[in-house]
């Protein structure tokens, strides 16, 4: 018998909510491949200020209202079976808002530059994503009901005519947010274990070109409830729910220095990336403060911020004096990033229209570097940003 409960011996389901704070119910599908899950929650009243007699803390009443954050880190893993959203869904879903777009592939019948046409009926929507190989692209206008206009062209070879266009699923903004339930599990099985309910995703952080592809979900949650101390109708449950049966989880996660980068209206594939980090804040509040409930009864977003940060060398190129001279005029560019190059290990993130500010030039290296840093996306309705696996 081990004197200590292992940090590894650690899973990590994620499930997203039908009814806020009500805690969904997971498979072994919802398994993600967390690293870290911070979770605090906290007496909302530290202090009481009426007069004891003396100089001691009298305490605080029980009841009093919780205030309940987290943060969640994870990599980017494979999507194995296309028709049903990765591990990762539901936590896209609930910082994006609307339902994912399924796209189960076609075959090209015409490939020129950015167009491209089916041989059947695509019902693709402008913002969904297709892929060719080891590449995937974002539609950026639908022609006819069998062609579209991606936002780049496929690479030489990549994709033929009578070729397979292959599976996708998009997740696209929306007005309203949902909430995702966080069970995070123990061995031994005697462990405390923990559960987050009505955890909204206020902040996501996608991290480009770091050891592996880094995800960062964090924001206010209505409630964590922990098998220890359960009581009968916490978070909507008869009981504590027991851990999916493990039926096997693929642990392949992706190098993080494998991917492709396009941008400006050319558009132009940058090899001289050498990171970025794409941001999306919901401004989230959760309504905590109103009489009659010391949890939260749901959340409201706030308007939506999505910005990117990312660093180039500089480079003696048309497309690289393009970058600066749109800072300078503050003339917004299509972004687009591929995370992963292997189907079903492909992720991409595109935005329409990045305002990029003028870069802080870094010398202090043998090479000069160009970092802009709070860039950030506008768009006409819900179209600033999208994100797709492939």
């Amino acid at each position: 018998m081990s004197c200590y409960v292992s940090s590894t011996n650690n899973r990590f389901y994620v499930g997203l909510e039908e009814n806020f704070g009500a805690v969904s119910a997971v498979t072994e599908n919802n398994r993600i491949p967390a690293v870290r899950l911070d979770a605090t929650q906290r007496s909302a009243v530290q202090m009481r200020k009426d007069k004891t007699g003396s100089r001691t803390f009298a305490g605080l009443p029980s009841g009093i209202r919780r205030n309940t954050e987290f943060a969640l880190e994870t990599f980017l893993t494979t999507w194995p079976d296309p028709t049903r959203q990765p591990c990762h869904g539901p936590l896209f879903q609930a910082a994006m808002g609307a339902a994912p777009r399924f796209f189960s592939g076609g075959t090209a019948v015409f490939v020129s530059g950015v167009e491209l046409v089916f041989a059947e009926l695509h019902a693709l929507t402008a913002g969904q994503a297709v892929t060719a190989g080891s590449e995937l692209r974002f539609v950026a206008a639908v022609n006819s009901p069998i062609g579209v206009t991606l936002n780049a062209p496929f690479s030489a070879g990549v994709l033929q005519p009578g070729g397979s266009v292959g599976a996708t699923v998009t997740y696209a903004l929306a007005n309203e947010l949902g909430s995702v339930s966080i069970l995070d599990y123990w061995d031994p099985v005697s462990a405390v274990q923990r559960a987050l309910s009505g955890a909204a995703v206020d902040k996501m952080r996608i991290r480009v070109n770091g050891d592996f592809h880094e995800f960062r979900f964090s924001g206010p949650a209505r409630d964590l409830i922990d098998s220890a101390s359960f009581e009968a109708g916490q978070a909507g449950l008869s009981e504590y729910p027991a851990e999916p049966a493990q039926l096997g989880f693929d642990y392949t996660i992706v190098p993080g220095h494998i991917g492709q980068v396009w941008i400006g209206t050319g558009p132009t594939q940058f090899f001289s990336l050498t990171e970025a980090e794409i941001t999306l804040n919901n401004n989230i509040e959760t309504r905590t403060r109103e009489f009659g409930s010391d949890l939260a009864r749901c959340l409201s977003a706030g308007e939506r911020e999505v910005t990117v940060n990312f660093s180039v060398f500089e480079r003696q190129d048309a497309a690289t004096k393009e970058l600066y001279q749109a800072a300078r005029q503050r003339s917004p560019l299509p972004v687009m990033f591929q995370l992963g190059k292997q189907p079903g290990q492909m992720f991409g993130v595109h935005m329409n229209g990045v305002i990029p500010e003028v870069p802080e030039f870094k010398d202090d290296e043998s090479r000069l570097e160009w970092k802009f840093t709070g860039n950030r996306a506008q768009g006409a309705i819900n179209d600033e940003l999208y994100i797709a696996f492939g």
